[in-house]
C-alpha cells in the first residue's frame, strides 16, 4: 500500500468514524477497533476494494479528460462557423 493508498484509506475510515458516531451512538474507537481488525482479517478484500476503487476513479478522470476535450473542439467548431 503505498501513501495515496493509506491516505484515502485513513480518510474513508475516518469518514466511517463520523457517520457511525452521528447516526449510530458507536464510540470512533469501537470503529477503528472494528475496521483495523477487519482490515487484518479480511485483507485480500480490501486491497481488491482498493484496487477497484482506483480503476473506477480512473476511468472516470479518462472520461473527463475525454469530454473536456469533445467541449473544446464544439467550442473550437462553433467559433468557426
Amino acid at each position: 500500500m503505498n501513501m495515496d493508498d493509506s491516505s484515502a484509506s485513513y480518510i474513508h475510515m475516518e469518514e466511517c468514524m463520523e457517520a457511525l458516531s452521528k447516526h449510530a451512538s458507536i464510540k470512533p474507537v469501537i470503529t477503528s477497533t472494528v475496521w483495523n481488525e477487519l482490515e487484518k482479517e479480511n485483507k485480500e478484500f480490501f486491497e481488491a476494494y482498493t484496487r477497484n476503487r482506483d480503476q473506477r476513479a480512473t476511468d472516470m478522470e479518462k472520461r473527463q479528460r475525454i469530454q473536456f476535450r469533445v467541449n473544446a473542439y464544439m467550442r473550437e467548431k462553433g467559433n468557426k462557423d
